[in-house]
């Protein structure tokens, strides 16, 4: 039995959690993200709703035309 699959595996998901965490810091100081035109921000009294569907269309874009670019295999 192989375990150099698994090892390759694990590296790879630790990168991911690197890059993850990495975003989740530098998140707020990117501009206009979360407050795009489309996003809904409803705001009352005791109630606060926000949901950014503009921000997760173009995010969804742009990581959707960068995975097509780097995994492009011919």
């Amino acid at each position: 039995m192989e375990i150099q699959p698994l090892g390759k595996v694990l590296v790879f998901l630790g990168l991911f959690l690197v890059v993850i965490g990495l975003l989740i810091i530098l998140a707020p100081k990117i501009p206009y993200i979360g407050r795009l035109p489309g996003d809904i921000y409803i705001k009352r009294d005791n109630f606060t709703f926000y949901f950014p569907l503009a921000s997760s269309i173009l995010i969804s874009i742009i990581l959707t035309i960068i995975l097509n670019i780097l995994l492009l295999k011919k």
